[in-house]
């Protein structure tokens, strides 16, 4: 008997009342190995017959659902099947929302009939497999006319287009999806018209075309707006330029526009609107282009040059006073700032606009100066900034002013005075040193430390003084401090003027009458040695005898506090490196923020002769830090010879190698407006030149702070409120900024070889297995053993860990995963790399440290117990080697599992590598078939790896669906809380229905 085949195929029970067909326009070349898009011709009918495909002998399958236009009881009998096999394990409530009250019994299936389906929609793709456009053509059941609907935009459609678009082969835009419908008079729905509509639905749709017109003539009115930056000089608000952006509708005149701008600059009680006019600015440049006098009546649409999204120009409120007239800017002109300089006095005046032409001769510049500011233009010198600290003398009468490089924008410094600075040649003047000083000074706001431990009173308190007079004491110490300083700034004028004198051998008419910011200039060799080393003697003579009266004068009576090596500060004790050194200038690389401007060093002692014309970072200079410094106020200068930082600096002798130069620094009280500073909390204002070291700074801080600079930390604040310690002493203060914020801190300032060092407790088994301790210092040469001498009593103090220096150890921290064991031998810098902000892990031992050499191995290692579904706490591992023998060896001796059946896997991600323990059996590479730790896809190469292990005999525990679905909620919790990331959902995604005629039987035990 001949074999027979089964029939085969696919065999359709019933058919929905929408069918969607989905038309396989994307696939996989392997060729290319690409994706790509299929544009070949597929033609499809309006009307679809589906009877044929029917099985026509399956008598108790109904032909198609019951469902109609306004909704659907099921999605087919598959669809169905899968989703209540899918969402079994879920709650059993059918998501669906009814909106009809009637019966599902009252609706009966329909006997066999037409499987006629008409198209009414079609999905369209425009575009490639790598990236297109969809949008859908659907058909109106009313008059059977076809709208394509492309996002916003719906437009009517010609069924012969539609025939056209997506019967070809020659386009990128064709048919991705079909939808038919069941072509059933008693089920197809009629479309609602409007009028039929509940009263609630008419008033929404009424409320919506409302809406839609009120954006529509919003989006008008913002496409007619002109957005522009508006700029204006407050005369009350902080004397500071104000910036807001001016919309303005383009059709409004000037003298509206005007009136805006003075309502949004709020000047309304301040000055009157006619005191007030908009021009033409450049803000980058700060340049005042052109004013529009007679244009007040001109649309700003054309005064601006139309609707732009941004302009290459800005608007300025310009204001006056009622007495004043308003200057005319001509398009063509130049503004120049000019800056009116006091030798006399020393100070430099705000700046006078004024407008020149470039084509203006020099001589013609100085008439119109001379105009502005009532000087004599006869002994006139004129000095022009071209950029930052880059200055140039205008002494050619006839040179133009764009040859001598005015741009649009200019800044110009004038003197004019019978004084004999002007024989003298330019950069040796007092003008130029007075500029000199005026473009690098620069305002900082320092907040000093209130009284605490460390002050006179404390101290004399300690050694057992009387507290009031202790106090009454401290403040004659702070006067004779203040006395000492000016005594000393006295001496280093007169200093600077012998030096000057005897190393000025060939100008015999250089003034007597020299700056007091002038440089020391360093002895040359064509000087007699008896001279110079005579005044550099006295001048390091001088520095000892006013650091030593300084500390006798703080220290006062009350023991010497401040010479005594064994005085603390803030619980801190001090060292006997820092008692051998109190003023070392040595520094780390800890500054995060302001490492990079180390370029910028001016005091660096290798730089040679410091060239001040070599064009530094630009800085903006404010006229506010120019004014004339008021009486009591003390001024000082430091030197720069004493900040090295690093030995290369000296010479063999201990000499420094740099040219001595004095810089300014000048401090005065101050009051801040917030009354951020109450409560013991003081300010200093501190002008100071920014080629000043951090350690010359620091010095020049000790009598406001009270303690040496080694006994007080300078923090920087930046502009999120954010501080960073500054300790590179060796550095300027070239990447400050004029108003930058200062924060002084009590408490031991770091030294050369020292590190600050935060370190954390590593806790394997508990849910946060990093806990912050304390900030500490280590430092270059010091032994493991001596820094945890070093850390028992701060764990104790601070932390109450009273530990025995046998049950800690210390170990590298590297994010949050362990690392490399420190032995107790070890060396920082010598065998262990020690950074800035450097981090450690301290961790308990409960037993004897079993580390005894770096050729050791420590791994921690958890048990997988299938049976219980648990993981077992850590437990660590110490390897003789790299050998996989060895570590399951160890393994099975520390379980007790047979050596043939244990397995292990090494653990992803960071510390604690936590898994699922619904996913861990499957999921690790259990076994790999490697000899050794170091090599692929292992790479065990460093302490602190993290080893899971099992019993290959152990088979998971059977659990119900129920005690799965706990499990999986309580794993999804530890897992959230740890930051592990879940790769499995316990509840899948479902589709909701909305069911308009009637939802499905519901059983009422699901309640």
């Amino acid at each position: 008997m001949p074999f027979a085949l089964p029939p085969q195929g696919l065999r359709f029970l019933h058919f929905p009342y929408l069918l969607t067909l989905q038309l396989k326009r994307f696939d996989f070349d392997y060729t290319t190995m690409h994706r790509i898009k299929l544009n070949d011709r597929m033609s499809f009918p309006e009307e679809l017959d589906m009877g044929p495909f029917i099985d026509v002998e399956d008598e108790k399958s109904p032909q198609t659902e019951s469902c109609t236009d306004s909704g659907a009881e099921n999605e087919g009998s598959c669809h169905s099947d899968q989703m209540s096999n899918d969402f079994s394990a879920d709650d059993g409530v059918d998501e669906g929302i009814c909106l009809d009250s009637a019966s599902s019994t009252e609706r009966v299936l329909k006997p066999k009939s037409s499987l006629t389906f008409e198209l009414f929609s079609v999905m369209v793709h425009s575009g490639s497999a790598a990236g297109g456009h969809y949008y859908a053509c659907i058909k109106s059941f009313s008059d059977g006319q076809w709208y394509s609907f492309n996002d916003q935009h719906v437009s009517k459609v010609i069924s012969l287009k539609i025939t056209y678009m997506f019967f070809c082969s020659n386009s990128s835009t064709n048919a991705y999806m079909l939808i038919y419908r069941l072509k059933d008079p008693s089920r197809n729905a009629k479309y609602l018209d409007c009028d039929d509509f509940p009263e609630h639905i008419k008033h929404l749709a009424q409320r919506e075309k409302e809406s839609e017109e009120q954006e529509k003539r919003q989006r008008e009115i913002e496409r007619n707006t002109c957005k522009i930056k508006l700029f204006c000089m407050h005369p009350v608000k902080m004397m500071a330029m104000m910036e807001n952006k001016l919309e303005v509708h383009k059709d409004k005149t000037l003298r509206e526009a005007t009136e805006m701008a003075y309502k949004l600059m709020e000047l309304d009680g301040v000055v009157p609107l006619d005191c007030c006019r908009l021009v033409k600015y450049d803000e980058f440049h700060e340049y005042l282009e052109r004013s529009y006098e007679g244009e007040e009546d001109t649309p700003m649409g054309l005064l601006l040059g139309g609707v732009k999204s941004s302009y290459m120009f800005d608007l300025l409120l310009e204001t006056r006073r009622p007495e004043q007239v308003f200057q005319p800017y001509k398009p063509g002109e130049v503004m120049v700032k000019v800056h009116v300089v006091d030798l006399k006095t020393d100070t430099v005046a705000p700046p006078v606009s004024i407008r020149a032409y470039l084509n203006q001769s020099i001589t013609e510049f100085k008439q119109l100066i001379a105009q502005a500011t009532e000087l004599s233009a006869e002994t006139m010198r004129v000095v022009l900034e071209r950029c930052y600290n880059d200055l140039r003398l205008l002494y050619v009468p006839n040179k133009t002013l764009k040859a001598e490089g005015f741009f649009r924008s200019n800044k110009v410094f004038v003197e004019s005075s019978e004084s004999p600075d002007h024989q003298v040649t330019f950069t040796d003047s007092l003008l130029w040193k007075l500029l000199d000083r005026h473009g690098n000074t620069i305002r900082l706001f320092v907040s000093l430390p209130v009284q605490s431990p460390g002050t006179n009173r404390t101290i004399c308190q300690k050694v057992g003084g009387d507290p009031e007079e202790c106090s009454e004491g401290s403040k004659g110490n702070r006067n004779s401090v203040e006395t000492i300083l000016e005594e000393s700034t006295e001496k280093l004028k007169n200093l600077s003027l012998q030096q000057q004198q005897g190393s000025s051998t060939s100008d015999s008419q250089k003034s007597s009458d020299t700056s007091d910011f002038e440089h020391i200039e360093s002895p040359s060799p064509s000087q007699e040695p008896d001279s110079s080393s005579s005044v550099s003697a006295v001048v390091a003579v001088d520095n000892r005898e006013l650091e030593n009266r300084i500390r006798a004068a703080s220290g006062g009576s009350g023991g010497g506090a401040y010479s005594d090596p064994e005085t603390q500060f803030l619980g801190e004790e001090r060292s006997d490196s820092e008692v051998n050194n109190d003023r070392s200038t040595s520094s780390v690389d800890s500054d995060i923020l302001s490492s990079s401007h180390s370029s910028d060093t001016l005091c660096n002692a290798d730089s040679g002769p410091i060239q001040l014309t070599n064009g530094l970072d630009s800085h903006s200079i404010t006229s506010s830090r120019r004014s004339k410094a008021n009486e009591g106020k003390k001024e000082t200068w430091d030197t720069a010879e004493e900040d090295s930082g690093t030995d290369s600096e000296y010479d063999e002798n201990g000499k420094s190698k740099a040219e001595s130069y004095y810089l300014y620094f000048r401090a005065e009280p101050y009051a801040q407006e917030d009354g951020s500073g109450e409560g013991g909390q003081k300010c200093v204002l501190v002008h100071v030149d920014k080629r000043i070291t951090l350690s010359a700074f620091k010095q020049n801080l000790e009598p406001f702070v009270g303690v040496t600079s080694t006994q007080f930390k300078v923090f920087r604040v930046y502009a999120n409120n954010q501080e960073f310690e500054s300790v590179r002493l060796n550095e300027t203060l070239s990447s400050f900024s004029d108003d930058n914020k200062i924060t002084i801190r009590f408490g031991r300032a770091l030294k050369k070889g020292e590190y600050r060092v935060k370190v954390y407790q590593l806790l394997v088994n508990d849910a946060e297995p990093c806990k912050f301790l304390i900030d500490t210092v280590f430092a270059k040469g010091m032994t493991v053993k001596q820094s945890k001498e070093e850390l028992m009593p701060q764990l104790k103090d601070q932390c109450k860990l009273d530990l025995n220096i046998d049950k800690f150890r210390l170990r590298k921290k590297t994010w949050k995963n362990p690392g490399t064991v420190f032995l107790d031998y070890h060396v920082y810098e010598e065998d262990i790399n020690i950074s800035s902000n450097w981090e450690v892990f301290l961790e308990v031992l409960d037993g004897p440290e079993k580390m005894k050499s770096m050729s050791q191995l420590a791994v921690l290692t958890r048990r997988w117990t299938p049976a219980q579904m648990k993981l077992e706490p850590f437990q660590e591992v110490v390897l003789e080697s790299s050998s996989v023998e060895e570590l399951k060896e160890k393994l099975s001796e520390i379980s007790g599992v047979p050596l043939e059946n244990l397995e292990f896997a090494k653990g992803r991600g960071t510390f604690p590598c936590d898994i699922s323990v619904l996913e861990i059996h499957q999921d690790l590479d259990w076994n790999p078939k490697v000899s050794t730790l170091n090599v692929w896809p292992l790479y065990i190469c460093d302490d602190g790896a993290v080893v899971f292990y099992r019993d290959s005999t152990e088979e998971p525990m059977e659990q119900s669906e129920d005690e799965r679905n706990e499990l999986m909620k309580r794993e999804s919790s530890r897992l959230l809380k740890t930051g592990h990331r879940v790769s499995y959902s316990p509840r899948k995604e479902k589709a909701l229905k909305i069911y308009l005629d009637g939802g499905p039987v519901k059983d009422p035990g699901q309640d």
